[in-house]
């Protein structure tokens, strides 16, 4: 039932895929009528007769080469978008069903192993997103939140499913719920942090295109918010996420010395743990004290994230030590 539950979640996500890019698609054709009417009106101004053909009754043009800056008034109630975040909340109900059958069914929490970690982690980046929407409007990362989901998702099913088994002593404590559902929190906020981060990149370089320079690249970021706002929304987020991720560090330590008599190990976990909080430390001390803004600190972000995926993935397939509970 869990299976099949999971199933239908990805079926439904990857039909809210498409409704986001659909919207996006929309986004970037209503730019272009935008562009053309600003043209128009440019012409009207300067007392050129347009034809019915299209042309100028006068040998002299005029091209609107300034990027568009804003999206038309009332954009945000694309049928698309609404359509995409509906789904959404759909898939994320069958997901959580899915993911609360695999607890049942293994009679303890649904997070000892990189199936069961890949289902509750991706359950909480949807939520995450899903929560974050009813604050301020974030909806246009849709297609990032349901795609990399997907892929996550489809990644646990083919190559990490396991039958349900036995927790091995180690894990039979209370700190397997406490540690490992913080750090699963923690990972869907750096979720959402670089999804921005990476939106932000693309807008800095449409808003830093010289004035009189023809724009081009995706012109669907006019509808976004700018730079400024998209790094300020990504720090605000990525704190959140750092602070529990702190917090998973600690507690880790604690629940080390309580299975194996010792704080700290230098096992391989530990040591990647310790260099994305590393990472995180930097990032937000590097904005706030020297004043690394704009591209800088959106890479230091990026990085961040690619460095937990990195720790979920090549570390916990490819590594020996302590923390290897695959189950492969």
């Amino acid at each position: 039932m869990s299976v099949i539950a999971l199933y239908s979640a990805m079926a439904v996500y990857a039909i809210a895929f498409i409704a986001y890019a659909i919207d996006l698609a929309k986004r970037s054709s209503s730019i272009d009528e935008v562009a053309e009417g600003a043209s128009s009106t440019a012409a009207a101004s300067a007392g050129l007769n347009v034809t019915a053909a299209g042309g100028y009754g006068s040998t002299a043009t005029i091209t609107s080469s300034a990027p568009v800056t804003g999206a038309p008034r009332g954009y945000g109630r694309s049928a698309a978008l609404r359509v995409g975040v509906a789904l959404t909340v759909v898939a994320w109900l069958l997901h959580l069903a899915a993911d609360i059958l695999r607890g049942l069914a293994a009679g303890r929490v649904p997070w000892a192993n990189m199936y069961e970690f890949a289902m509750t982690g991706t359950l909480i980046i949807v939520a995450v997103f899903l929560v974050t929407n009813l604050f301020v409007d974030v909806r246009f990362l849709g297609t990032f939140v349901t795609g990399l989901v997907l892929i996550l998702l489809g990644l646990a099913s083919v190559n990490f499913y396991v039958a349900v088994s036995p927790l091995p002593p180690a894990l039979q404590s209370i700190w397997l719920v406490i540690h490992v559902f913080v750090a699963a929190t923690s990972v869907g906020l750096f979720a959402l942090g670089f999804g921005l981060s990476v939106v932000q990149l693309l807008q800095f370089r449409r808003e830093s295109i010289a004035v009189g320079a023809k724009a081009t690249g995706l012109r669907l970021l006019a509808t976004l918010p700018s730079s400024d706002k998209l790094e300020a929304l990504a720090y605000r987020i990525n704190i959140i996420g750092f602070i529990l991720w702190t917090f998973t560090l600690m507690a880790g330590a604690i629940w080390a010395e309580k299975a194996w008599g010792r704080y700290w190990g230098w096992d391989t976990k530990e040591v990647w743990t310790f260099i994305i909080w590393v990472i995180y430390a930097g990032y937000i001390h590097a904005r706030a004290t020297r004043g690394w803004r704009g591209s800088r600190s959106a890479w230091l972000a990026i990085i961040g994230f690619s460095a937990v995926l990195f720790n979920f993935t090549v570390v916990n397939l490819f590594f020996k030590g302590l923390h290897a509970y695959s189950g492969l």
